[in-house]
């Protein structure tokens, strides 16, 4: 089984902080979001993963020590990492034939823009299988309509009237992803465009045109990482699920002085609570200082300091230092507020 991520994107939604970080590579709980996110797909699969092909942008902003970070993911899964280029935002179609040479044989393919909690089988009938998660606004979302015998039938953008309250989440099964592929060249030789991109909608209604069978994927939890307040949400949402699975999430090398963590809470390594109150449903990367402060419902990334202040709803970047009273914030990297 391969993992396809497309992540050229260089997420403007969630700026100041991907100004200097790829977006699939800001922490959750104290792992990338690329990390959680192939990871939990890869148990989802219970099966081997023998290739992650990530497709990346311009190698000025997804240079060597990413793609050395994507390699060690890849290897931990028992994995071979293919690294390709998207240099133009071209669209989603165009993203995953810039992986062609990795297309065939059983594959998902995966948006790092979010991620997932979920259990189930893949349908071994099925030639395909789009993950999805019932919405209750489907009118903002991008939806599957099925037929009788629960087939994907049709894909529905933002339905103005209703088809169905199932919502595509970015994550589909091809039992032969070389069948998308071909359908795909088809799309960039015909010059085929939806808002001058090529997308993979395109690819995969053309196979159901063929007849190929599509299900769902149902997951129990969908968690999107497109801008600071839902991305301080979805730490969050992770941090409880964490907490609940029982995982470590305060490194032993956390160093305390009249301070109070109220779970659930990533700490990294190294990092220093002094006079203070940490938590509930707080990440801080490894080197922060926390002083004189309470901090809750926060993401806050490596090496920051954070003083004389009271913060709710936060998400700083790394090396970043915080002085004040303001109480919501959303600053990046290397930033400075005295």
């Amino acid at each position: 089984m391969k993992i396809i991520v497309p992540m050229a994107g260089r997420g403007s939604r969630l700026r100041p902080h991907t100004l200097t970080i790829p977006k699939p590579l800001i922490p959750i709980a104290g792992k990338s979001i690329v990390h959680r996110l192939v990871e939990d797909i890869a148990k989802i699969l219970k099966e081997p993963v023998t290739e992650v092909a990530f497709i990346l942008g311009d190698e000025a902003f997804f240079g060597e020590q990413v793609v050395a970070d994507l390699e060690t993911l890849a290897k931990s899964l028992g994995a071979k990492a293919s690294i390709y280029r998207q240099d133009q935002p071209l669209g989603t179609g165009h993203a995953i034939m810039c992986a062609q040479d990795s297309l065939s044989g059983p594959a998902v393919i995966a948006y790092a823009d979010t991620l997932i909690r979920a259990d189930f089988e893949l349908d071994s009938q099925a030639d395909a299988v789009i993950w999805v998660k019932q919405v209750d606004q489907p009118e903002a979302f991008g939806v599957v309509k099925l037929n009788a015998t629960n087939d994907i039938i049709e894909l529905v953008e933002k339905p103005t009237t209703f088809v169905s309250d199932l919502a595509v989440i970015g994550i589909y099964y091809f039992k032969e992803v070389g069948d998308l592929k071909t359908e795909l060249q088809k799309v960039l030789d015909n010059n085929i465009q939806n808002g001058g991109e090529y997308q993979i909608n395109d690819g995969i209604k053309a196979m159901m045109a063929n007849g190929k069978v599509f299900k769902t994927g149902s997951v129990d939890e969908w968690m999107d990482c497109g801008n600071k307040e839902v991305t301080v949400e979805t730490n969050s949402r992770m941090l409880g699920f964490l907490h609940q699975d029982g995982a470590p999430l305060v490194a032993d090398s956390v160093q305390l002085e009249n301070a109070t963590i109220i779970p659930p809470c990533y700490i990294g390594e190294n990092v220093v609570l002094v006079n203070a109150t940490v938590g509930p449903n707080v990440s801080l990367g490894k080197g922060c200082r926390v002083e004189n402060a309470t901090v809750k419902n926060s993401l806050i990334q490596t090496n920051s300091v954070i003083k004389n202040a009271t913060l709710d709803n936060a998400m700083i970047g790394n090396h970043a230092r915080f002085d004040g009273a303001f109480t919501s914030v959303n600053i990046g990297d290397y930033s400075v507020l005295e």
